[in-house]
């Protein structure tokens, strides 16, 4: 299916949140019926919901390709995202959830923004019975004015139910950027305290990071609300 490709209309319910880690979403518990659902979250009674929603940005482009290899020969530390999505109401896995994801290259470049005609590190994934949506990429880089980051969207049908940013602990990212293509673009500004929108919610959108072979693998739980 890489070559599939979706529409979407562009309304917003922008109700989820992240849940930041790797635990099974059948470790978390609602506390009874009657805390269930929307009125659960909006009174704190739900945990599943932990971080805000942040911006789209400027790079967002629609119709991506549903795939889920995205480097397009892009080099970079090889990174797997590992994205599972959650009914915030029960904390159970949410199947067919699509998931957009966009970041940029070692460069600090996007693609099909600014003149880039091509579709590198942008795609789009179907999340399984678990919830579970897997994208192999780079681990980005960087450009002035932003942390480490991966833009995040996930819809359910029609309605966008999350839009989101996911960063990278500072420790690893350092570790990342003494490697090639990283070292060629040092001193990097800002790191994530210094960043105005990591500061709203940052911390609790960090994926949490595991090495495999010469890379990583990122993962972490989003609960949003269904509209």
């Amino acid at each position: 299916m890489d070559d599939a490709r979706i529409s979407r209309r562009d309304s917003l319910l922008r109700l989820g949140g992240l849940l930041a880690g790797a635990a099974s979403a059948g470790a978390w518990k609602v506390a009874d019926s009657a805390s269930a659902g929307p009125a659960g979250v909006a009174s704190g009674a739900v945990s599943c919901v932990l971080a805000p929603e942040q911006t789209e940005g400027p790079y967002f482009v629609e119709d991506q390709n549903v795939r889920r290899d995205i480097t397009e020969g892009k080099a970079g530390v090889p990174l797997a995202l590992r994205l599972t999505v959650v009914d915030a109401s029960t904390c159970r896995p949410l199947r067919g959830a699509m998931v957009d994801v966009w970041h940029c290259d070692a460069a600090g470049i996007y693609s099909g923004v600014q003149g880039n005609t091509r579709s590198f590190l942008r795609g789009i994934q179907r999340t399984n019975a678990k919830g579970l949506a897997v994208f192999e990429t780079i681990y980005p880089g960087w450009y002035p004015g932003r942390t480490v980051h991966v833009h995040v969207k996930v819809s359910l049908g029609s309605n966008v139910v999350h839009t989101g940013q996911l960063y990278f602990p500072d420790s690893v990212t350092d570790t990342v950027y003494r490697r090639t293509p990283y070292r060629r673009r040092p001193n990097r500004d800002p790191r994530n305290a210094g960043d105005s929108i990591y500061r709203n919610g940052g911390r609790r959108s960090t994926l949490r990071l595991t090495r495999r072979g010469t890379g990583y693998v990122g993962a972490i739980t989003m609960g949003v609300v269904r509209g």
